[in-house]
């Protein structure tokens, strides 16, 4: 261990932070915004019949499961969340591993937006919406999320060999 590895670790840590807390505030400044333009109003639409901007509060998770579940919701998170910190932790500190730690800083800023809404308000606030598919409507922390889960897979199919992930598991 070099003389320096602890500033380091201070300046990996810190920038994560920064880039969560980033990230989150502009999740939370999206909803603000779109409850601001979109509550008791009608969709605006973008592209007709396929992408508009429509408010939903979602008590529930994707797809409307779980609805009116905080309490599940707090538990999954709070696991969630230490979990994969104590993964991030194990992150062997090269720069290979840069885009690994990026799925950490999307996932846990998108968790992060999400339950701050689930603590305050009781709902997540929804609105983007792809009318064309029909698909459910969702939030700038849900795109953290399933850009972070897309990016992990690709990733862990066919960037990382298997030996590469032997952190995982590592005991310290």
């Amino acid at each position: 261990m070099s003389w320096n590895s602890g500033a380091r670790s201070t300046k990996r840590y810190g920038l994560t932070f920064l880039w969560i807390f980033l990230l989150t505030a502009a999740d939370q400044l999206s909803k603000i915004m779109a409850e601001s333009a979109l509550k008791n109003q009608g969709p605006i639409v973008l592209i007709p019949d396929i992408f508009q901007l429509e408010y939903l509060e979602n008590q529930g998770a994707a797809f409307g499961i779980l609805q009116n579940q905080r309490q599940v919701f707090f538990i999954i998170t709070v696991l969630a969340l230490i979990g994969l910190t104590f993964l991030y932790i194990r992150i062997p500190n090269e720069s290979r591993y840069r885009p690994m730690r990026g799925c950490y800083i999307l996932f846990t800023a998108g968790a992060a937006g999400n339950f701050i809404d689930r603590v305050m308000q009781g709902y997540v606030i929804d609105f983007f919406y792809f009318k064309w598919i029909d698909f459910p409507i969702f939030n700038v922390a849900d795109i953290y999320v399933t850009a972070a889960v897309i990016l992990l897979l690709v990733l862990i199919l066919f960037y990382y060999d298997e030996e590469e992930l032997d952190f995982v598991g590592r005991k310290k």
